[in-house]
């Protein structure tokens, strides 16, 4: 038998192709640092998720066994009137604050991003001053201003001979005042975001206008809008979330009265929870979340550019 040579491996080959414990610890490293986030995500927004829809599928008066009804309690929301109620004063109330929001709140933002004006700084702090005062105490404030009898407003009614209103206890007056107290509040929240998306425009594309002969009409319509459209659409989703879970406002200053006129969404679930009726509450959660959701998305597609 004639002896076999043997090669010598070549450097590549007598390297080991598995990576070392160095390596894997610099690829776990990232991971560790973000894992927090998710513990704490999962045990605070994950968990009640999952335990809530679990719950809308159950009859529990939250103490005892939960017992499992199926989608009856969609059911019975599906077919309640004061459900729909409730989404037809939110939808009502959606229309007397964020149409009124957006186009106010643009108007404020371009005259505070182009004008000259002085003391701008303070007309800044002015508008973002509602949105971080306390809501209630903002509350307190509305149901003495707007009291029909010895309310600030109704005093300047009578002064220029006009009679006095029922802004809080009728029907037809207490969507606009809860309307008006929202407005008040968080249109400086919405002033802000557009004046962001408006000082991200370059200035070079209004100078390119000019030089081509585009009026101040005609760069707000072609050029203005256009670019802040994302900041409308991030605005009209923010606030339709805010608007069909509004509470605290109808709470405090209607308790969701009269007869039912300022039973918003959030109020009505609510009403749920104290009830300890808390798998309807749940299913209730659940539909506002795919009615916002909708309503979200076809704004966002509305608003959306097309070359997108």
């Amino acid at each position: 038998m004639t002896p076999t040579t043997l090669t010598p491996l070549r450097r590549e080959e007598q390297t080991s192709p598995a990576p070392s414990r160095a390596r894997r610890r610099l690829f776990l490293t990232p991971y560790l640092f973000v894992a927090p986030f998710y513990v704490v995500f999962a045990a605070f927004g994950l968990y009640p998720l999952l335990f809530a829809l679990q719950l809308s599928f159950t009859n529990w008066k939250g103490a005892g066994e939960a017992r499992f009804i199926g989608l009856d309690n969609y059911t019975y929301l599906l077919t309640s009137p004061e459900f729909w109620a409730s989404l037809g004063n939110s939808a009502v109330m959606w229309l007397l604050i964020v149409p009124v929001q957006i186009v106010g709140g643009l108007a404020a933002a371009v005259l505070l991003a182009n004008a000259r004006l002085k003391l701008r700084g303070m007309f800044r702090v002015a508008f973002i001053a509602p949105f971080v005062t306390p809501l209630v105490a903002m509350a307190q404030v509305w149901i003495v201003v707007f009291d029909t009898d010895y309310g600030l407003v109704n005093d300047l009614l009578g002064l220029v001979g006009l009679p006095a209103v029922d802004w809080l206890t009728s029907t037809a007056w207490a969507k606009p005042t809860l309307a008006l107290l929202f407005l008040w509040k968080t249109t400086g929240f919405a002033i802000i975001i557009l004046l962001a998306g408006l000082q991200a425009v370059p200035p070079d594309v209004y100078e390119a206008a000019a030089l081509d002969g585009a009026s101040r009409r005609r760069q707000f319509w072609s050029l203005t809008l256009p670019l802040v459209r994302r900041s409308i659409a991030f605005l009209v989703v923010v606030q339709t979330l805010a608007v069909f879970q509004m509470f605290a406002e109808p709470f405090v200053v209607t308790q969701g009265g009269p007869y039912g006129s300022t039973t918003t969404g959030g109020l009505y679930l609510y009403n749920h929870i104290t009830a300890s009726d808390l798998g309807t509450g749940a299913a209730n959660s659940f539909l506002l979340v795919l009615l916002v959701f909708a309503l979200s998305l076809l704004s966002v597609r509305l608003l959306r550019s097309r070359d997108e």
